[in-house]
């Protein structure tokens, strides 16, 4: 595991993961939430944050959190690892309301700064539709780029933790 690409639904705990794992790997992380905003919330023009995507992907070794639809493909390509966390409704619900308790009205810290953490109706939408409208898609393009990457589908937070405990034992799983 050199380039580690981690996906799944908000709430989820992508960037938790990514913070872990390149700690136990010694990869530097990066929070595509943090490079892709800016403050306000505000969306940088679409070839700058090409720019800095493939700037990050030229590097030898890195681990990357966040989904950004439009550029996923190129870190499909680029990555030898997938880590979906394909966890349930209620436990990614759970998780962003934890997330905005803990962090209220602040930047956390793998948010760009001036981001201050919410939780919008339009936020909340998205991770309750996220099973029936991105997840279909998300298991077609992980199955159209599974030859020579290493795909791995966490579908729990014990099967999170036990991947942590050992990452380099994790194949690919079988298929449902």
């Amino acid at each position: 595991m050199r380039r580690v690409l981690i996906i799944g639904p908000g709430g989820a705990g992508k960037s938790t993961l990514a913070r872990k794992l390149g700690a136990r790997l010694g990869l530097e992380v990066f929070h595509l939430d943090r490079l892709y905003w800016r403050p306000g919330w505000v969306e940088p023009p679409r070839e700058e944050w090409q720019k800095i995507l493939a700037e990050l992907l030229a590097r030898d070794s890195w681990i990357m959190d966040g989904n950004y639809s439009g550029t996923l493909h190129l870190r499909l390509a680029r990555c030898d690892t997938v880590v979906f966390l394909d966890l349930p409704r209620p436990v990614c619900l759970w998780g962003i309301a934890k997330r905005r308790l803990a962090y209220r009205a602040a930047a956390r810290p793998d948010m760009a700064e001036g981001c201050p953490e919410g939780l919008s109706l339009k936020f909340v939408r998205w991770v309750w539709d996220y099973p029936l409208r991105s997840r279909p898609k998300v298991l077609a393009r992980l199955a159209a780029a599974s030859d020579g990457r290493r795909i791995i589908r966490l579908r729990s937070r014990r099967e999170v933790e036990r991947f942590l405990a050992a990452p380099n034992k994790w194949s690919e799983p079988s298929a449902d």
